[in-house]
Parts: structure tokens; sequence; C-alpha cells
């Protein structure tokens, strides 16, 4: 199913791609798209004590890709706002493309991105 996964911030989506990254080298060709969601926008929120003691292993409980499969298919809002397991006290975004309010986020135009090369030197 098709979904758009985001941050808060440029800051949290860079540590949540930079958790799953080879520590041996920075990738090359990243860019940012910022997305601004209206405030007339519904919104479910996911609170960590519906996810359970477990939410942060890795890998993650099938239940919670579940949880987001169902919120898909039932297209009751187009945003669904969930703790982000990197930093619990920060919310990560997933928007769906389906839902027919999806068309009122308004999408940036890509830039591209780096990583301060400092990250790969220890």
């Amino acid at each position: 199913m098709p979904v758009i996964y985001t941050s808060s911030s440029l800051a949290l989506a860079t540590l949540e791609l930079f958790v799953h990254l080879r520590p041996t080298r920075a990738p090359g060709n990243l860019v940012t798209i910022s997305a601004e969601i209206p405030t007339s926008l519904a919104v479910t929120r996911i609170q960590i004590s519906q996810l359970g003691r477990d939410w942060r292993d890795d890998p993650a409980p099938e239940r919670l890709a579940e949880l987001g499969t169902r919120w898909l298919r039932e297209r009751r809002t187009a945003v669904l706002a969930v703790p982000s397991a990197v930093i619990p006290q920060e919310t990560n975004y997933l928007l769906n493309p389906l839902h027919p309010g999806f068309r009122n986020i308004r999408i940036g135009r890509s830039e591209r991105f780096a990583f301060d090369p400092r990250m790969w030197t220890r």
C-alpha cells in the first residue's frame, strides 16, 4: 500500500535515516522535501501507551506495521501521527496519498541534502 513516511523536522528525518545506514559511508544522492499539513486537516494520533512495551525493538513488532496498514485501509484521515522510535518525544507522520484529504497537503520542492561528513569520521 502506498504511504509517505515523514518527520516533524528535518533533524528528526535525518536521525530516522541515519540509524538505518551503514556506518562506513554517507549516501550522496539525498534530497529533502517539505510538506505543510493544514491545521484544518484531521490527524489520527497514536500514543506511546497504545504501542506496547516492545514498540522500540529492532526489528519492530509486526503489530505496528499492521496498525499502519489498518489505518491506510480505513482511510479515515490522510495523516497518522506516531511517536519516533529514535526520539520518543518527537513525532513522525505517515501520509496516505489515497485519502481525499491528501490533496490539501502542500508538498514543497526537492532540495539537495547532505549529511555533515564528520558523522562518518569516528
